[in-house]
């Protein structure tokens, strides 16, 4: 733990985030014959291709990034006719990763993180987002046609099979306001430990290491 706050009694750890990241994992090259480490195993998404057109992928990427109706990557649940497929989705980039093994590994295997940074997502937005994603990469669809899909604006224009698995899934920052948030400080004077709270000059980050945040089994974004 590095930090402490108090907060008010109406505060929500859900409700109250103004923004989630999501970092999708991505191992490429993985096969009967060249499997992924075990520490990996259940935390990244394997796939045969050794590699993917990142290009193209950055290029879809960009279309999702503002304000759009998500529908098309919304799957169909009991919450459907309750939210507001309308988001603002701030940021989706696709860099190179590693692995949690590289250290204690000898085979060196590329790693793709898919990011994305919104207030709030649609159920399993983030996993098709991703899966339409490296099907571009992977030539199964192109620029174009993530377009159209997209612009369908309709669940049922999401092309099946493509949704990514839960496991390659984290969660790694949270962002709250500092409104009525105060920062725990301890002091320690004459051998005693004392606390008071001061107002944070910033907001409240919450991150988190990937490989403690596995959403793994989780079906909500």
């Amino acid at each position: 733990v590095t930090h402490a706050y108090c907060v008010a009694d109406n505060f929500h750890a859900r409700f109250c985030a103004q923004s989630r990241t999501y970092v999708y994992r991505v191992a490429l090259g993985i096969c009967r014959k060249s499997p992924v480490p075990l520490p990996e195993h259940g935390f990244c998404w394997n796939l045969r291709d050794t590699e993917l057109d990142v290009g193209g992928m950055c290029e879809a990427a960009a279309l999702l990034v503002g304000v759009h109706d998500f529908s098309s990557f919304r799957a169909v649940n009991s919450d459907l006719p309750f939210k507001n497929p309308v988001k603002r989705l701030d940021a989706a980039t696709i860099q190179t990763g590693v692995s949690f093994a590289q250290v204690h590994y000898h085979r060196v295997i590329p790693f793709l993180e898919l990011i994305f940074t919104s207030r709030s997502f649609l159920y399993k937005q983030v996993r098709r987002m991703t899966g339409a994603l490296v099907a571009v990469g992977q030539g199964r669809l192109s620029v174009a046609q993530l377009k159209e899909v997209l612009e369908a604006r309709d669940s049922l224009a999401y092309p099946q099979g493509l949704t990514a698995p839960a496991h390659g899934l984290f969660l790694t920052r949270v962002d709250y306001t500092q409104t009525g948030m105060f920062q725990l400080i301890k002091v320690r004077a004459g051998g005693h430990t004392f606390s008071h709270a001061e107002n944070p000059s910033c907001f409240l980050d919450l991150q988190f290491s990937p490989q403690t945040t596995n959403q793994q089994g989780s079906n909500t974004v």
